[in-house]
């Protein structure tokens, strides 16, 4: 049987959903996942995300698949695996699927939130990037509605990276800004190549700040080339926050 977990975690200790290189030494959270079912059921359950998360990230919405003979949809056995899991990683629900549902290639769309902050914040589980000038909200709008009239972002991805193509369906991308203290950059696509919000959100804020113009952004992605000055912001603001699959992927 294959299960879909629907699960949260804050990324700040740990090395990415997945190391790639499965080094033993760093800690990812599908590994401390895969250890907690194994310590329960005694067999273990390799699970699939439904993407990469960098180190740091946060997921509020996240969904990975694993294969079971057992009746993982049990509440009983929900309520122990978040028992032992650690305070940063919860599962909320554990559904059963037809068995050629996939979390990473079923999906049909990802939405992510990046927050910023105008004042420090003593307190840990509030994650954001502190920022020290008050961005102007109709500047960081303009230079995200850029984006809206491309498809390839090679632009706005890391180096060095195994992605085959470049190109991303971006549904949406805008700024809000929730009070005086706050500002939230929100985007919706099918797919997001690796780095490419933090990329994106530093360029926003390099344009407000008067040190990207937004003729540089236009001709970097009318070219396919990086931009003359690349900030990739820091990964505590990004919370990866929804994922839509079919609603047949569940009926059985």
């Amino acid at each position: 049987m294959r299960f879909f977990l629907d699960l949260s975690y804050c990324g700040t200790n740990f090395n990415g959903w997945q190391n790639q290189q499965k080094q033993k030494n760093t800690r990812c959270v599908q590994r401390v996942i895969e250890q907690s079912i194994f310590t329960l059921t005694r067999t273990v359950h390799e699970l699939v995300g439904c993407g990469r998360t960098d180190t740091g990230v946060h997921a509020i919405h996240y969904i990975a698949h694993t294969d079971s003979n057992e009746e993982l949809d049990n509440p009983k056995f929900l309520y122990k695996l978040n028992n032992i899991l650690p305070e940063d990683i919860v599962i909320h629900v554990i559904r059963k699927t037809h068995e050629k549902a996939h979390a990473r290639f079923d999906a049909l769309s990802r939405s992510y939130v990046y927050k910023l902050h105008l004042e420090k914040s003593p307190f840990p589980d509030l994650s954001f990037l502190y920022t020290y000038k008050i961005p102007d909200l109709e500047v960081l709008n303009k230079a995200v509605e850029l984006l809206l009239d491309y498809r390839d972002f090679n632009s706005f991805c890391k180096t060095r990276t195994d992605v085959k193509t470049t190109l991303c369906n971006i549904e949406s991308a805008y700024w809000i800004k929730n009070d005086s203290n706050e500002f939230e950059f929100h985007i919706k696509a099918d797919r997001f190549l690796r780095g490419m919000i933090r990329l994106i959100v530093g360029m926003c804020l390099d344009v407000d700040r008067n040190k990207l113009t937004l003729d540089d952004v236009k001709k970097a992605l009318d070219k396919k080339e990086r931009l003359p000055r690349n900030w990739s912001v820091p990964a505590i603001g990004l919370f990866l926050c929804d994922i839509k699959y079919p609603e047949e992927i569940y009926k059985l």
